[in-house]
């Protein structure tokens, strides 16, 4: 990919499209005292990389939007699009310098439409403030990341984010019915419409939505909403092994029970967590790995019934006391333990987080195979993640890994990870995306022709490959 520097007549013509205080470089930072900020927009949460942007630009709307990639795109200069930074694979990393396009200026509920059970937005919107809106009017958006309180819904929506409520209810993709997306060309488009059934063309909502930025910018998001569900039970359970945590997952399902959120944590993950927000948590030395279960809906009786019926599933396994949590403050820390888990993972060491997803019935080996790559390997991993889906995150530990080990010799356990895991059907990214730290094994999930045929697609869609360089491919 051949791209031009920026020059200093581009950066005047985005100052007269979003207005100077909304242009800012490396320059400009040190000047106001923000570079600070500036450096925040070259990182996300992957590992500890950072990428420096020539200008970082605050657009408003799809129009602004249109003008500058239109630029770009004459021009050839690289644009990286920019939610809110929390990605897990270094998606909004200009690795080509360029452009950085934040959305976060593009950060309004535009409707909610309570007889169509819709809702009209922008990408900028963070998830749970909308969660927390669509909630007040009875309604219900379920896709919640672990980051929801601080994630864009335009992130969410570039890699399908889940987050623990996918097991009933699906993932963020599941919920888009109509996208206003600006081109790598600078047209604005809309990609279908706002209907629960549409089979008119080709989908290309579906091909926006994991598409990591590559293909367009979204700017307006037509969302499809639920009832919300106004009861739920939550429940702790401690295993004495962790493999028997990861089977009883299958068996609760066989059991004919769909729950609302089914969450694996082995002891070091629960534990770095409950200290790191300093929650008190007893964990009797015997105990190896919980999960979280929530069971939801409408009937609290119902909830019960089905609650017992887990019960009866648990009885099979070695179990220790099981937690029933009896009041929302509880609930609440609990599911915060859960959520922070990558944080304390964070706050404890450098790591690689690989983002694995199997069938359910499969989570068991592929715990184990982890387990056992990095015994061979010589690596510690703490695991955790959404199990009702298959999807268990694997925290590589740098601890005292030196710089060969940890930027090179990972390589070889990591393919061998994700080669058990298209062994046992799965693949290499449930939710964080293939982004620029995982494109590298792409190879392993995808075979050539398909490979082939999605950059086709980019070509079509970017010509001068200006959108989000070096992502995926």
């Amino acid at each position: 990919m051949n791209f031009n520097s920026l020059t200093p007549e581009l950066v005047v013509a985005f100052e007269s499209i979003v207005g100077p205080e909304h242009v800012l470089t490396a320059q400009r930072a040190e000047a106001t005292a923000t570079a600070d900020t500036y450096a925040d927009y070259g990182r996300d949460h992957t590992e500890d990389l950072h990428f420096a942007p020539d200008v970082v630009l605050r657009p408003a709307n799809a129009e602004e939007i249109s003008q500058i990639v239109r630029l770009c795109h004459e021009h050839r200069v690289p644009v990286t699009p920019r939610g809110a930074g929390t990605g897990l694979s270094g998606g909004a990393l200009p690795t080509h310098g360029g452009v950085v396009l934040s959305t976060e200026r593009l950060n309004k509920i535009i409707q909610i439409d309570e007889r169509n059970l819709q809702a009209t937005v922008e990408p900028g919107v963070v998830n749970e403030a909308f969660q927390q809106a669509v909630q007040a009017v009875g309604l219900f958006y379920p896709p919640d990341p672990a980051s929801k309180g601080s994630c864009f819904l335009g992130g969410n929506l570039a890699h399908s984010s889940g987050g623990p409520k996918a097991v009933k209810y699906g993932t963020t993709r599941d919920y888009v019915l109509n996208l206003q997306v600006v081109l790598p060309t600078g047209d604005i488009i809309w990609t279908a419409a706002n209907t629960l059934k549409n089979s008119t063309g080709y989908n290309l909502t579906q091909l926006m939505v994991g598409s990591e930025g590559t293909l367009g910018i979204i700017t307006k998001v037509v969302f499809r909403l639920l009832p919300y569900p106004k009861q739920n039970i939550l429940m702790l359970v401690p295993f004495r092994q962790e493999d028997q945590a990861a089977e009883a997952v299958s068996a609760v399902f066989r059991a004919g029970i769909i729950p609302s959120g089914m969450e694996f944590m082995e002891r070091e993950a629960i534990a770095w967590s409950s200290d790191y927000l300093k929650i008190p948590l007893t964990l009797p030395e015997d105990i190896r790995a919980h999960l979280l279960i929530e069971l939801d809906g409408q009937d609290l009786d119902e909830l019960y019934k089905e609650a017992e019926q887990v019960y009866g599933v648990l009885e099979h396994y070695d179990v220790g006391e099981i937690l029933l949590a009896d009041n929302a403050t509880q609930k609440d820390e609990l599911w915060k333990i859960r959520r922070n888990i990558g944080n304390s993972v964070r706050y404890n060491s450098v790591y690689k987080e690989e983002d694995t997803v199997v069938p359910r019935a499969e989570l068991p080996t592929l715990l184990k195979g982890v387990k056992e790559i990095g015994a061979r390997y010589g690596f510690k991993s703490v695991c955790y993640g959404h199990a009702g889906d298959g999807n268990l995150h694997v925290n590589i530990i740098r601890g005292d890994l030196d710089d060969d080990m940890w930027n090179v010799g990972l390589r070889q356990p990591i393919t061998e990870i994700f080669e058990l895991c298209v062994k046992l059907g799965g693949t290499i990214s449930g939710e964080h995306g293939i982004g620029l730290v995982q494109k590298g094994y792409i190879g392993i999930a995808l075979p050539d022709t398909n490979l082939e045929l999605m950059r086709g697609i980019k070509r079509v869609f970017d010509p001068n490959g200006i959108l989000n360089p070096g992502k995926i491919f």
